[in-house]
């Protein structure tokens, strides 16, 4: 299974649009928050893939929740924006939360950063954020033989299509 993980879009929804259009292979998509209304109508627009949201700091009228607890092919994926877990100032708090549920995956936003990590079983991703000159988004893989994650720089997909 391919996971496209996107986060920060703050309101640029053609870029969100771009990397999902431009990851064919992804079955899922999650949006991390700082903007869950530009994911209004992917689901529609995408009918192929699944779409799963957290809200974010400024996401003020969104109804999602803070945090999503998924399971999909067999793995425990931890999905928050990142704020309340205060990520701009460690990763201690969002890996223990992420451990205390029994995650494999842990995926948070809100630095504008990406990061990937291992540590001790537990997969870290921030894709960075999703719009802007440094664009960028994630990916996973999760097959039989394990877990793969990796950052894609929004040069290969922002300018992609025109919408």
């Amino acid at each position: 299974m391919r996971i496209l993980v996107i986060s920060d879009s703050h309101g640029d929804w053609q870029c969100a649009y771009r990397a999902i259009a431009s990851h064919k292979s992804a079955e899922v998509v999650i949006h991390l928050g700082d903007g869950a209304s530009d994911m209004r109508g992917a689901a529609q627009d995408f009918p192929e893939k699944a779409f799963y949201q957290v809200s974010g700091n400024n996401d003020f009228t969104s109804s999602a929740a803070n945090f999503e607890l998924l399971k999909l092919a067999g793995k425990v994926i931890f999905c928050t924006h990142g704020h309340l877990f205060h990520v701009k100032y460690g990763l201690e708090r969002v890996e223990y939360a992420a451990r205390e549920r029994g995650a494999d995956i842990c995926l948070f936003g809100h630095t504008h950063r990406a990061f990937l990590d291992y540590s001790e079983g537990l997969y870290l991703l921030n894709p960075g954020m999703c719009h802007g000159r440094d664009a960028s988004c994630g990916i996973i893989d999760i097959t039989e033989a394990g877990i793969v994650t990796n950052i894609v720089e929004g040069t290969k997909w922002k300018n992609s299509l025109n919408f």
